[in-house]
């Protein structure tokens, strides 16, 4: 990667990144920028080397995040390049379910829509557990699996403790069998009912689907300038520049 040439101050890493100076020194004792030698007096001198570091670790932060991109240029800078690309990898492999997670909400509100276009065609009152599997075409030992893995909450009856399923049990339901007729496991039909969720309702969970896309469109983007600028500064190719 190159040897540090010296003969940059602290303030003058600052001025270029526009962050304080206080910050450069945080990030040399974190391990963000390589170790740096020290003047006769105490002070540290960086070099092209350290300002190619903290560009770098900017652009990493960008599509991994602060957290993520500190850890990668700490392991580059204690030379286990495996566990810097470990990283990378991981937030890629994150960004990918995601990107399913997202596939298959998209999937099961197009379905929904088809078999159930409002809120008005799910029954308002409490259904059986029996009920419930004869209206969606599923056995009743379906939907205690289901039950069993949290996807799926009814109330229970105070006096007989019979399973009483509300108009959003029967819609959870209803996007789980269809999604589970698309082979989806059940670990990936958890977020999509998170986010219907924290929607409140299919048509806002609908909604939000377009703006998700583009920001893991944009982070992907991200990721794959945080990783040029990585493979730049391991290989020594030239300064990153700052974006």
């Amino acid at each position: 990667m190159g040897s540090t040439e010296a003969g940059l101050r602290p303030v003058d890493l600052a001025r270029m990144a526009g962050v304080s100076t206080q910050l450069i020194r945080n990030y040399a004792d974190a391990g963000i920028l390589p170790p740096a030698p020290r003047t006769p007096a105490g002070y540290r001198t960086f070099g092209s080397r350290h300002r190619r570091a903290l560009l770098t670790y900017g652009v990493l932060t960008r599509g991994y995040g602060p957290g993520t991109a500190q850890a990668i240029m700490q392991a580059v800078h204690a030379e286990d390049l495996s566990r810097a690309l470990a990283l990378v990898d991981a937030g890629h492999a994150a960004l990918h379910e995601q990107r399913l997670s997202l596939k298959a909400a998209s999937e099961a509100l197009k379905a929904l829509a088809g078999q159930a276009p409002d809120d008005s065609a799910v029954p308002r009152s409490g259904l059986r557990i029996g009920e419930v599997a004869a209206l969606l075409g599923v056995r009743t030992s379906a939907l205690r699996v289901w039950e069993s893995a949290g996807l799926l909450a009814p109330r229970r009856d105070p006096g007989t403790r019979y399973r009483s399923y509300r108009a959003a049990d029967v819609r959870d339901a209803r996007l789980i069998t269809l999604l589970r007729q698309s082979h989806y496991p059940l670990d990936r039909i958890r977020p999509v009912l998170d986010d219907l969720h924290h929607a409140g309702s299919s048509d806002a969970l609908r909604t939000a689907l377009g703006p998700r896309q583009a920001e893991l469109t944009r982070r992907a983007t991200a990721m794959l300038e945080g990783s040029g600028a990585l493979h730049a500064y391991l290989t020594g190719d030239g300064p990153a520049e700052a974006g």
